[in-house]
C-alpha cells in the first residue's frame, strides 16, 4: 500500500510539472506573438508613400513626415485643379467624376452651380477647350486642417480665339483614408471657394 501511495505521489508531481511546463510554453508563445505583432506595427509606421514626377503615389521608407505631407498636398491640389478646370466638351463628365473623389460637398456644390449656370452646355455648344497652363499652391503646414490658396492659370480656346484667365481658389485639406486609385493621396478638399477670376489681357 505504501508503494502504491508513493507511485501516486510521483504521478501527481509529474503531472504538476507537465501542467506548469504547458502554462509556461503558452505564456512564452503569447509573448512572442505579441512581440511579433508590435514589430510589424512598428515597421508599418516607418513606411509611407512618395510621389513620382507624374503625381502617382509610390511606397517608401518614412522620412520627414511633415515634408512628405507637403509634397502630397501640393500634388493633390495640382491634380485636382488640372482635372476640374482642364476640360472640353468630350471630357468634362469624366473629369468631374474623378475630381469629386478629391473634394467634399463644397466641390460638388460648385460643380452643380456651374452646371446650372450653363458652363458645361457652352463647352458643348461652342466646342470650347479649357486648358490649364499652370497651378501654384500655398499651404499652411502648421494648421489643421491645412488651409491652402491656389493660383491657376488657364486658357479657353474658341476656334482661332484664345483668352487667358487667372483664378484664385481657397479651401482646406483634411486627411482621409487612401483609396486607390480614386484618392491615392488620402486627402480631401473642404470649404472650396473660387475667390477671384480675372481675364489676362492678350499681349499684342
Amino acid at each position: 500500500m505504501k508503494f502504491s501511495y508513493q507511485n501516486i505521489h510521483t504521478l501527481f508531481r509529474i503531472n504538476r510539472i507537465i501542467v506548469i511546463s504547458v502554462v509556461i510554453m503558452a505564456f512564452l508563445s503569447s509573448g512572442f506573438s505579441g512581440w511579433m505583432t508590435y514589430q510589424m506595427h512598428k515597421e508599418s509606421l516607418e513606411n509611407a508613400f512618395t510621389i513620382d514626377p507624374e503625381g502617382e503615389v509610390l511606397p517608401l521608407k518614412w522620412g520627414d513626415q511633415k515634408q512628405q505631407l507637403e509634397v502630397e498636398a501640393l500634388a493633390h491640389l495640382e491634380r485636382f485643379h488640372q482635372v476640374f478646370y482642364g476640360i472640353d466638351a468630350s471630357t468634362f463628365e469624366a473629369h468631374m467624376e474623378k475630381a469629386l473623389w478629391w473634394g467634399d460637398g463644397s466641390v460638388n456644390e460648385l460643380y452643380r452651380q456651374k452646371k446650372l449656370e450653363g458652363t458645361y452646355n457652352r463647352l458643348i455648344q461652342y466646342s470650347l477647350v479649357q486648358e490649364v497652363i499652370q497651378v501654384d499652391s500655398q499651404i499652411e503646414l502648421g494648421a489643421v486642417p491645412l488651409p491652402f490658396t491656389t493660383r491657376t492659370l488657364f486658357k479657353i480656346k474658341r476656334g482661332m480665339i484664345t483668352d487667358q484667365y487667372e483664378l484664385i481658389t481657397t479651401g482646406k485639406l483634411i486627411q482621409v483614408e487612401r483609396h486607390f486609385p480614386n484618392n491615392p493621396h488620402g486627402l480631401l478638399i473642404t470649404d472650396f471657394f473660387e475667390k477671384t477670376l480675372r481675364k489676362i489681357p492678350n499681349e499684342k
